[in-house]
């Protein structure tokens, strides 16, 4: 690990390795109620050649405990602060555009991989600003239901990578949610993988090898 520099969200960095001036940036999302540690544990699996920034969402929910929205859990079902997402959202787009000046990253390789919460923000920015993004991965996620109606021309998400993981046995976001996100994506001109496991809300070790696989084309690419 490699001393994070001062920017408006709070994260862990791991540099890159190889002979790039400008390497590329792989932004990790952590889930509800989590924090920047937790994501940060894939980094010695990932491709040596990303610059990976672990990020911490901007809501408190308890001492070590963030999310990107918060949640209230009510007879009528889940409910989510619309607001705090589409906040969170552009306040991602500002961290990317810090992070790749504050790191000197390539600002046409800049990958998002989300994990539950995590992946529902990084749909969301790759669906209403695929310029800021080269490609996003989708772990245990949904797709957001607000920020669509801000979704950019299909055009501009031409040939974007999209890579979709989920469990089969997920007890917090069904595998209807990894059904809805791939026949989402399904309708759009991305470049789109999917697949789901025999697990729950987790990381597989078969996902995370599909996962590392991913990463590995995006660099060969």
């Amino acid at each position: 690990m490699n001393q994070s520099k001062s920017l408006s969200l709070p994260h862990l960095v791991r540099m890159a390795e190889g002979e790039a001036a400008t390497p590329p940036l792989l932004l990790l999302l952590h889930g509800y109620g989590s924090n920047e540690q937790d994501l940060f544990g894939l980094t010695p699996y990932l491709d040596a050649r990303f610059l990976v920034l672990s990020v911490r969402a901007p809501y408190t929910l308890m001492p070590g405990g963030y999310a990107w929205f918060e949640l209230a859990f009510t007879d009528a079902g889940m409910i989510s602060d619309m607001a705090q997402a589409e906040s969170s959202r552009t306040r991602l787009v500002q961290f990317i555009g810090e992070a790749i000046a504050a790191y000197d990253a390539d600002p046409t390789q800049v990958y998002l991989l989300g994990f539950s919460q995590g992946a529902i923000m990084s749909a969301g920015v790759l669906l209403t600003e695929p310029e800021v993004v080269a490609g996003a991965a989708l772990l245990s996620g949904s797709v957001p239901q607000e920020p669509l109606a801000g979704m950019a021309e299909a055009a501009r998400l031409r040939g974007k990578p999209v890579l979709i993981l989920h469990g089969l046995y997920d007890d917090v976001l069904p595998i209807e949610h990894g059904h809805q996100s791939r026949d989402l994506f399904s309708t759009l001109p991305v470049d789109l993988e999917y697949h789901e496991y025999p697990m729950g809300h987790e990381i597989s070790a078969d996902s995370l090898n599909d996962l590392i696989a991913w990463l590995v084309d995006q660099m060969e690419d």
